[in-house]
């Protein structure tokens, strides 16, 4: 019985990604945990781990696909005794994937039996009983058989397989769901003039439901188009963008485009997101580094060979030690209340090719200086090959943003949901300041802005942590009681 090899989700967030690179070919015998392809999201690159045994039938989906959604066919593979060459390849439905169970409920198979008919002159449409869908793995993070979570396989596949009858015939008939037809009636939605993501073309639930946003958009670009003064438009996505391919502000001749990639995407949405929905509030306070750049300084020449403390690893620590001392910092907010973290996770910004990512060092209020710098150098390196796991960049409870390296003297950070804080950076530079005695005498200074989601954290609060961080860097000594 041929076994359908599916796109494996690399985290619980991912819908779609690229397959970028086949590591198999027809006619290859692979067995369970051999790596069988590379798949690229928009934070890193992951190998794929097969999870059965057999023969590869067919490739489905070609290397350097983009856009291949999660549970959709990528290649098939024949079973012991079975001849690839008899074997059938599904169509690849990079566009659309598997439907969601929302169009395999019991109203849309109700709605599907006058159309029975129709499924019988459409054989095609229907999946084959004796494919059954399994899923592949990821590197450390395999997704078992979803046999192993106590699930009918078989009849979740079926609910979700293209089997829902095309509606109308020849060249005027229509695929789409019931349901999807249904709520475009309520819509008042021309299925007509909709593209559908579904296999094979199907119009789904999705399609009609980003209808409506797309004829808003529709009528706005034709207002924007009467009044060109007006040099911003909606996105699709609801991305604020710049109108700046209209030829009446720029000749087509005098710029070149280059396409935004996954990465991009994602970081313009969700920064576009926290800016617009997070009501952020800056802080900020100058801190003296003479004394922490000293302890650096001891800390590596009594240092075993290989371990080099670097400033931002002292900063990571103290931002941790920090969190545990005013708690109410530590917060997310979510729709059901704000949760309280019991444990400092801190997530840094490491600029990448196309883009940047935040690792993240957990329990770092229990790591030390050592420990802290040199998971942070493997981060940083996997960061920049993008060969991160999903658990590796995710998960934070508070970020750090240094540009002190660039020269910046001071900026402000968005907030990097769902995390209620994140500190910005700046560089240490000569100044001079008034000490204890009344002298002005020169000091080594850095200026750090703190961004805060007020519906999580007031005033009072972030400045009690301002405060708790400062003293953790201007007395380094404490860090280490």
């Amino acid at each position: 019985m041929a076994i359908n090899i599916t796109m494996p989700a690399l985290s619980p967030t991912m819908e779609e990604g690229t397959l970028a690179r086949w590591m198999v070919k027809p006619g290859d015998t692979i067995s369970s945990g051999d790596v069988i392809a590379e798949i690229e999201t928009d934070k890193a690159t992951m190998e794929v781990e097969a999870v059965d045994e057999g023969t590869i039938a067919k490739i489905v989906v070609e290397a350097g696909t983009e856009g291949v959604k999660v549970n959709s066919v990528i290649a098939v593979l024949a079973e012991e005794g079975e001849d690839p060459d008899n074997v059938e390849a599904p169509e690849a439905a990079t566009a659309g994937g598997s439907e969601k169970s929302d169009d395999s409920s019991n109203d849309d198979e109700e709605a599907e039996k006058p159309a029975k008919s129709e499924e019988k002159k459409a054989p095609d449409d229907k999946p084959k009983k004796s494919d059954a869908e399994r899923t592949t793995s990821t590197g450390d993070s395999a997704q078992k058989p979803r046999e192993a979570e106590g699930k009918d396989v078989r009849k979740e596949l079926e609910g979700t397989s293209p089997k829902l009858a095309d509606v109308g015939s020849g060249k005027d008939r229509i695929k789409a769901s019931p349901l999807a037809r249904r709520i475009a009636a309520l819509r008042d939605i021309d299925l007509s003039t909709l593209e559908g993501s579904g296999p094979r073309g199907r119009i789904v639930k999705a399609d009609v439901e980003a209808a409506e946003p797309r004829k808003k958009q529709a009528a706005s670009e034709k207002k924007a188009a009467d009044a060109p003064a007006d040099t911003a438009k909606a996105a699709p996505d609801g991305l604020i963008l710049p109108q700046v391919l209209d030829d009446r502000v720029y000749d087509p001749e005098s710029y070149e485009l280059k396409p935004l990639d996954g990465m991009r995407k994602t970081v313009a949405k969700r920064l576009t997101q926290s800016f617009m929905q997070v009501p952020h509030f800056p802080l900020n306070v100058d801190i003296k580094l003479d004394k922490l750049l000293a302890s650096r300084a001891d800390i590596n020449e009594a240092a075993p060979e290989g371990v080099k403390i670097s400033v931002n690893d002292m900063l990571i620590k103290a931002s941790a030690l920090a969190l545990m001392s005013e708690p109410d910092c530590n917060a997310s907010f979510t729709d059901k209340g704000i949760a309280y973290h019991k444990s400092a996770h801190i997530s840094v910004a490491v600029a990448i090719d196309g883009g940047l990512i935040t690792p993240v060092i957990r329990d770092a209020q229990t790591k030390g200086l050592a420990t802290i710098s040199r998971e942070m150098r493997d981060l940083a390196t996997r960061a920049r090959e993008r060969k991160l796991k999903p658990q590796e960049y995710s998960g934070g409870t508070f970020s750090i943003s240094n540009l002190g390296m660039f020269g910046i003297k001071s900026f402000g950070s968005i907030i990097n949901q769902p995390e209620g804080m994140i500190l910005s950076v700046g560089a240490g530079e000569k100044r001079p300041v008034v000490d204890d005695a009344g002298e002005i005498v020169p000091a080594t200074v850095m200026t750090v802005t703190l961004s805060c989601d007020h519906r999580v954290i007031g005033g009072a609060e972030g400045a009690k942590w301002l405060a708790a961080f400062k003293r953790y860097v201007e007395h380094p000594q404490s860090m280490l009681l």
